[in-house]
């Protein structure tokens, strides 16, 4: 990448209740929080409404924001199954909206997103937002960690795609269900281990 091309990346963190966002704009090695929030569903009671807010927020940001990619969080396997299939649902029509719009969409497993931002791939919703906060230099978080979570997974992205956690995440970036190919080479830990040497400030305390 030149240090001359800005881009920018959204991250969608899907629900049913509150749907996180982050637009992150990269350039060279210089990222900038351009907007972070949540749409807000919790009050809609028809799901089917729900869906189309999804559908037409997620494509408003995207056409006022123009990201050049999109990352969301992939479903994850819960013991209820009509949670999961009303989330995966709502994800679906985020990256519908996503790819209707002719953008590259790329899906991360929860996990992988802790593990790119804090290190470690149990990490609370609040030790994420703390470190994403930190990392951009936001002074005022958001009233709800939706949206830092949406802010999580582009960065997610953006060090997957480019960063030195490139070699730790590697097939772990997949398209589908958050899956791939196990990637935690030595090489890997090696990359990581460097990273936070370099930047202290990730690494949780």
């Amino acid at each position: 990448m030149k240090s001359s091309d800005r881009f920018r990346i959204m991250g969608i963190d899907p629900g049913t209740n509150y749907m996180g966002y982050g637009i992150l704009e990269v350039e060279g090695r210089t990222l900038r929080p351009v907007v972070l929030g949540d749409i807000d569903l919790h009050r809609i009671g028809d799901p089917y409404d729900k869906l189309r807010r999804i559908f037409e927020r997620v494509g408003a940001l995207v056409d006022e924001y123009r990201p050049r990619e999109v990352a969301l969080e992939s479903p994850f396997f819960g013991e209820n199954v009509q949670s999961m299939l009303k989330l995966g649902r709502a994800q679906g029509v985020a990256m519908a909206a996503a790819l209707s719009r002719g953008l590259a969409v790329t899906e991360y497993a929860p996990m992988r997103i802790k593990q790119a931002i804090t290190g470690r791939g149990a990490a609370t919703k609040e030790q994420v937002a703390s470190i994403v906060c930190r990392t951009l230099a936001i002074e005022a978080p958001p009233r709800r960690l939706d949206a830092t979570d949406g802010m999580a997974v582009a960065l997610c992205h953006h060090y997957a795609t480019s960063g030195p956690l490139c070699a730790l995440l590697g097939d772990e970036r997949v398209k589908g269900l958050g899956g791939g190919r196990k990637a935690a080479s030595k090489g890997g830990s090696q990359s990581w281990e460097q990273f936070l040497r370099a930047h202290p400030d990730r690494e949780l305390k």
